[in-house]
């Protein structure tokens, strides 16, 4: 499954996936960018082994 339905009102989700791929994310339908409805993803290490990200391997291309 790759859509979550975000009631109008009061609405939000919470999502949990794997984050194997280091770079900004930019989500989006290209409709729905035209309409400015877009959103960028932030993700930030948590505390803890389960929760840290690994650095990126220095020879990683930048996007």
């Amino acid at each position: 499954m790759n859509t979550i339905g975000v009631p109008v009102v009061g609405g939000w989700a919470a999502i949990k996936f794997v984050a194997d791929n280091p770079s900004r994310g930019l989500v989006y339908a290209l409709i729905h960018l035209t309409w400015g409805l877009s959103v960028a993803l932030i993700v930030k290490n948590g505390q803890g082994p389960l929760e840290t990200l690994p650095h990126p391997p220095a020879d990683l291309p930048r996007c």
